[in-house]
């Protein structure tokens, strides 16, 4: 909520953003991974609860990458997260990969003020005796 949905479509000043936070740049390999060929920043948000990776697309599309996060759980606390930011969205697709089952699509669109965005929440379901072993990533772009 703090960088892809105020920064989404303004990557100079997403990056200004991930500067102030003092986020340092992840290196290659992990960058070409993140970014796919794409040109654009990748850096590490990560705590201790978690790895995050904050991706920055030349382009201005943003994404935000964990390695524990499960399906249910991200679109519950994205959803919340939308609410109590005051930020108006509908979920307007709900799918499973047609490639890989194991990957659940949640398509929004979202806005607040005069910006609009589409985000999708992309989340690798896997769970092992209850414990959250999935993957999530949350990509939001300008409208």
């Amino acid at each position: 909520m703090r960088s892809c949905m105020p920064y989404a479509g303004h990557p100079a000043a997403l990056r200004q953003w991930a500067a102030r936070w003092k986020l340092p740049e992840v290196p290659d390999p992990a960058h070409a991974a993140f970014l796919h060929g794409a040109p654009g920043r990748v850096f590490d948000a990560s705590s201790q609860q978690a790895k995050l990776a904050l991706i920055s697309s030349d382009d201005g599309i943003c994404a935000v990458v964990t390695d524990k996060a499960g399906d249910q759980e991200t679109a519950e606390q994205l959803e919340q997260a939308l609410r109590a930011s005051s930020v108006r969205f509908r979920l307007v697709i709900e799918r499973d990969d047609k490639l890989n089952p194991k990957l659940h699509h949640r398509e929004y669109l979202a806005a607040k003020d005069k910006e609009a965005r589409r985000i999708l929440a992309a989340t690798v379901r896997d769970r092992n005796q209850g414990e959250v072993q999935g993957e999530a990533m949350l990509t939001a772009a300008p409208e």
